[in-house]
Formats: structure tokens, C-alpha cells, sequence
């Protein structure tokens, strides 16, 4: 693919979810991109691949869950959580989190300066978390509509990637957000609630989400954490 064309449907994608391949992560095109549900997923020693999953891996507000543990973390957390205060230093520290079964990184120098841009331009965010002065926790991902598209997280405190994810997770809800794409199975989102559903469900999903009268993008919202730890679990479990 060349850098002028345009994504082809995410409708096309192979049995391995691949829907094109090639160009660079740049604004205009990661745009594009996660707006007809296909994203970046970069592999070592080919060029950059473009996926559209079947299934696709999401959380809506009726399957989000708290663990009892993580409940409990909530109400007694010392842990600030705020909004796009550093978001150079959470993709930074997400990029060197040890994951098992992989031996290096999808997020390259080439991904990072693409959502660094795209984050100029408004469209990728991060929740942080702080104890103190101290970044310990924190995720990125991208908006383009009323929906949070999630990339990757990173805890060197105990639960403070969690936290910091509940608390997005509450103030997308009360913005009126659809739901949060968590693009691929993990078990650690299958723990929040996250669920897979066939990729024609989840393109229906994305179009009625877009399609939402009221302007829900998370720059009318002021990119701004009003909402203590504790209280999130009031906006998202109803206790």
C-alpha cells in the first residue's frame, strides 16, 4: 500500500484478519484506519501490517466487571489518576513492559512518533497514574468517535494500571462513549468483562456509534479526570 491510497474495507481482510500491508503510521491514515475499524499491528522483519480481526475482542458498559480485589483497591486507593498529563511517558513505558511469550516490542520508533502525532492532533490519549510525583501506571489508546480504541498499559505498582483503566473506563461511560475496543483476546481484559463478537457485529457497532447525534469525542469533554477511584465503581457496577 501506498502512502496516498486510501484503506481498503476492513470487509477484505484474510483469515489471518490482515487487511493490507505497508505505509507508515501517519495522522491522517491511523485516522482512517481505526474510523473503519482496522488498525496498526507492527511484525519484525515485515512491513507495517493492517488488521481488521474476526473475531474482535470488546467491552461494553452491560459486560464491564470489578473483581472483589480490584473493588477493593478502588475504595482505599492514594493513586491520582489523571488525563493526558504525559502521554510521551506512558507510550514511552509501555513500550519496555516485559510481556510474556514476546521477546520484543510491537511499539517501534516509527508507532510512537505516529501516535505521538496523532495525539497532537487529539485523537490518541492516556490515563495516568501517579503516586505522588511518581508515574506508576498508566494506557493509551485512540478515539475518533464516541468509542476508546485501547493499545497497551503498563503497572510498576501493584494494580496501578487497573486503577488507572476503571477510571477511564467511568468517565467514557458518564461522556457517553459505546464501548471500548480491545481489539484482540487478552485475559487479563476477559477479567474486565471483554468479550469477542463476529467482526460484522462489531462494524455495526462502530457505524452506530459514529453515527451518534451528539457530539461525544473526547475533546468536548474537556480531557479532564473528575472522578475519584471509588466513585467509578458506583458508574460502572451500580454499588
Amino acid at each position: 500500500m501506498h502512502e496516498h491510497q486510501r484503506l481498503p474495507s476492513p470487509l477484505f481482510a484474510d483469515e489471518n484478519g490482515i487487511v493490507c500491508v505497508g505505509a507508515s503510521p501517519e495522522p491522517d491514515l491511523l485516522i482512517e484506519a481505526y474510523s473503519k475499524g482496522i488498525f496498526p499491528w507492527p511484525h519484525e522483519g515485515l512491513p507495517l501490517l493492517w488488521f481488521s480481526p474476526d473475531p474482535r475482542f470488546v467491552i461494553t458498559w452491560d459486560s464491564f466487571r470489578i473483581s472483589k480485589s480490584l473493588r477493593k483497591s478502588l475504595r482505599k486507593t492514594t493513586l491520582r489518576i489523571e488525563f493526558d498529563t504525559c502521554f510521551e511517558s506512558v507510550i514511552e513505558k509501555c513500550s519496555k513492559v516485559l510481556r510474556p511469550g514476546q521477546d520484543g516490542t510491537w511499539i517501534t520508533s516509527a508507532m510512537t512518533k505516529g501516535y505521538t502525532k496523532l495525539h497532537e492532533h487529539g485523537y490518541a490519549h492516556s490515563a495516568e497514574a501517579f503516586m505522588g510525583k511518581d508515574l506508576v501506571g498508566g494506557l493509551y489508546g485512540i478515539s475518533t468517535g464516541p468509542y476508546f480504541c485501547g493499545e497497551s498499559m503498563f503497572a510498576t505498582r501493584s494494580d496501578a494500571s487497573k486503577v488507572a483503566f476503571v477510571v477511564l473506563a467511568a468517565h467514557l461511560k458518564t461522556w457517553g462513549y459505546h464501548f471500548i475496543d480491545c481489539q484482540v483476546h487478552t485475559e487479563h481484559l476477559e477479567r474486565f468483562g471483554g468479550f469477542e463478537m463476529k467482526r460484522e457485529f462489531f462494524l455495526e457497532l462502530l457505524e452506530t456509534a459514529q453515527n451518534a447525534a451528539d457530539d461525544m469525542s473526547w475533546q468536548a469533554q474537556g480531557w479532564r479526570s473528575s472522578l475519584e477511584p471509588k466513585q467509578c465503581l458506583e458508574v460502572l457496577c451500580d454499588v
